[in-house]
């Protein structure tokens, strides 16, 4: 037991004190995803304004603020945690026989560098587009994921509005993705990391692109503005899944963009059970609320 306590205290401060570093500027710039979210959120909301897609948003749209608390929330404050348990779990699974290698069905790690970035990128986003269905289709899931879905107002900050059991969630199934590529990432994984956040920040901007003929395989603010409208077509439990790539949604037929005006209703039936404030939504999905009136 000793040696789990020890894992997760040192994984626990080994990220904060990463955290630390990057905000004084004592990491490299490329791994410095504090300033780094900083700078691309900066840049979305700067075109937002230059170019707003709904011209009648307010600049500090309907929860803004909140949406800005859980970028940092779940991007760094719940990574202190959430690290050291899984520096701990490593120990478990060693102690099992189970290392990164264990699942490896494929090594592609003398493979050119911006192969290894390609495919790094392409499963990872797969991964996550799978988990996204789940999220959607178990209803033990779906009450942790209405809490993204509770954005009343679209903006690059809802990128990162979620509830943080997403992130247990998340996190186990992109480590499998991993390990399936022989437990190694790509030297330069950090430009994948960095892109995703971009790609997604643009997915909830107030933004009109849909990137002519690559919409079919990049996500983009129209089509994910329909994943999080009200109204879903007949018999359908979500559409439009994607993550950073649409091309997914394509293929499985779960896309869906009837058109582009940016004007429709969003969210879900069963709203008004979701707390407004983020304590509340905190610990939504495991007590029973009574909805607002």
């Amino acid at each position: 037991m000793e040696a789990y306590i020890d894992a997760f205290i040192s994984g626990f401060w080994g990220t904060v004190n990463w955290t630390w570093k990057s905000i004084l500027f004592e990491v490299p710039w490329y791994t410095n995803y504090f300033w780094g979210l900083i700078v691309i959120s900066l840049i979305i909301w700067g075109l937002e304004l230059i170019f707003p897609w709904r011209k009648d948003q307010s600049v500090f749209r309907k929860d803004f603020w909140l949406d800005a608390f859980y970028m940092f929330f779940n991007f760094f404050l719940f990574a202190l945690v959430i690290n050291g348990i899984y520096k701990a779990l490593g120990i478990a699974f060693g102690t099992l026989g189970i290392s990164a290698t264990s699942f490896a069905v494929l090594d592609f790690s003398q493979w050119p560098q911006w192969i290894q970035l390609l495919v790094f990128f392409i499963l990872l986003d797969f991964v996550q587009w799978f988990t996204h269905i789940l999220l959607h289709k178990f209803s033990f899931l779906w009450k942790f994921h209405q809490i993204h879905h509770s954005v009343k107002e679209m903006g690059f900050a809802a990128h990162l509005r979620y509830h943080w059991m997403e992130n247990i969630l998340y996190k186990p199934l992109k480590t499998l993705g991993v390990m399936l590529l022989g437990g190694f990432e790509p030297e330069q994984a950090y430009i994948v990391h960095f892109l995703a956040i971009a790609i997604g920040h643009l997915n909830h901007a107030n933004i009109k692109l849909t990137y002519g003929p690559l919409k079919y395989v990049l996500n983009n603010p129209v089509m994910h503005l329909y994943h999080h409208a009200y109204t879903l077509p007949e018999g359908r439990f979500g559409v439009n899944f994607g993550i950073s790539l649409s091309l997914w949604d394509y293929i499985f037929g779960t896309h869906h963009v009837p058109e582009s005006s940016g004007t429709i209703t969003l969210g879900f039936p069963e709203e008004t059970s979701v707390p407004k404030r983020f304590w509340g939504q905190l610990i939504h999905g495991f007590v029973k609320r009574k909805k607002n009136t």
